[in-house]
This record gives C-alpha cells, sequence and structure tokens, in this order.
C-alpha cells in the first residue's frame, strides 16, 4: 500500500463540477499524436513550470554512473540534461516518444549535445520493444501512458527487479482548491486526451512497486510518486 506525504488516504477528493473521471473515455492515441503535433513548437515552453518538480523527482531516484534508466513518454527530451548528470557517458538512456514529431525534437537535442549514450524509441509504450534491462525508470507529466496498463505492463518487463521508478503528473485537489482544480483541467484539456483518472492518477503504477509514496505537490494540484520495482 502506498505511502502518501502531504496527501491524507480516504474516499477520492470529489472532482470540480461538470466533471467526472467515471464517463471519460480511455486515452486516444491519434488524438495525443496529432495533439502534440500542434504543441511541439511550443511544448518546451509550456512545461517550463514543471522543470522544478522534473528535477526533484530525477533526484529521488538516486541514479549513480554508468546506469541504465528508461524516459518513458520522453517528450523533446528535456529529462536528458538532468539524468545525465549522474549517469555520466558510462551510463545509457533510453527514451521511448509515440509522437514522431517531438522525438525528432528529442534525437537533436541528443545530438547537439553530443549525448551518444542516448537511444531512442519512436513506439507507443505498450508496444516498444525496450532493451537492455534498464535501473531506474522517469515518467514525467504522461498522464495518458499512466492510465494504460499494458503500457505499464511492458515498461515494468524492461526493468530490473529493484529498479527505481518515479512519476510526475497532474491530479485533481481536493474541493476546496476550486482555483488549482480549475488550472488542473485547462492543462489536462491541452495535454491529455483523457480526464480519467486524475482521482488517483498512480494507480495502475502502484502494483508494480514496492514501498510507493506519493507526494501531493502545487497546491495538490500535481503528484510526485516513487517507489522500487517488485
Amino acid at each position: 500500500m502506498a505511502r502518501h506525504h502531504n496527501e491524507k488516504r480516504g474516499r477520492r477528493p470529489p472532482l470540480i463540477p461538470g466533471v467526472s473521471s467515471a464517463v471519460a473515455p480511455e486515452p486516444d492515441r491519434d488524438e495525443a499524436i496529432a495533439q502534440y503535433r500542434s504543441r511541439v513548437s511550443v511544448y518546451d515552453l509550456e512545461i517550463a513550470v514543471a522543470e522544478p518538480i522534473r528535477r526533484r523527482a530525477i533526484a529521488r531516484l538516486g541514479l549513480k554512473p554508468g546506469e541504465t534508466v528508461l524516459d518513458v513518454g520522453c517528450g523533446t527530451g528535456l529529462s536528458f540534461p538532468h539524468v545525465e548528470k549522474y549517469i555520466g557517458p558510462q551510463g545509457a538512456i533510453i527514451g521511448v516518444e509515440q509522437s514522431p514529431d517531438m522525438i525528432g525534437k528529442a534525437r537533436a537535442r541528443a545530438d547537439e549535445n553530443g549525448w551518444a549514450n542516448v537511444t531512442l524509441i519512436n513506439a507507443p509504450a505498450e508496444e516498444a520493444r525496450i532493451s537492455p534491462a534498464a535501473d531506474a525508470a522517469v515518467f514525467h507529466f504522461t498522464h495518458d501512458l499512466m492510465q494504460t496498463p499494458a503500457a505499464l505492463d511492458n515498461v515494468f518487463r524492461s526493468l530490473k527487479r529493484g529498479a527505481r521508478v518515479v512519476a510526475t503528473g497532474l491530479k485533481w485537489a481536493r474541493w476546496w482548491s476550486p482555483g488549482v482544480n480549475l488550472m488542473v483541467r485547462v492543462a489536462a484539456m491541452r495535454s491529455t486526451t483523457t480526464m480519467a483518472g486524475l482521482e488517483l492518477p498512480w494507480r495502475y503504477l502502484e502494483p508494480h512497486l514496492t514501498g510507493m509514496v506519493v507526494e501531493a505537490t502545487a497546491g495538490g494540484g500535481t503528484y510526485l510518486a516513487y517507489g522500487v520495482r517488485k
């Protein structure tokens, strides 16, 4: 059972008026690819506000020189420099991203920085053939992926037992934070294809981990979850 810092257990938090994740559709791959094609030119600027949580999340992994890290839903590769400083050139990054537009930017970022240890896989996470087995994995603001059990199952098959895992993303805040929930809704409409699971976005991740801890951040509108692969 997950331990929660700054996030009390109990009944699920009420959603904002007019939104019910119970009837929300499942993630839509084609819609997601189109969505990120429209955002690719401004994506890095838009997500800059989440850089503090990205750095904090990667620090939670306790990475060491020479380790292999999966960056699942790697986007334009914004996590690469933070991972590289820990693993060094003797380590490796495997980035998985279904958007050809986003992974094109990630490839350019790796080339520009001379990171020869970056391997990129342009495929949905549930279909990606990932090798070798990794020591750690990061999921940074990958809500649709986190709501796709087959994607998590495939990723975890590519992680060593005891691998460290961290995930971040949007979540509904408590009912008494309507301003935060409005911002979550606006962000989710621009960056996800479903609002299903925003009350407990780590619900499919938790069964894969032992000792999972969840921390609420940004007034409860985002979260950081971490643990160890079973």
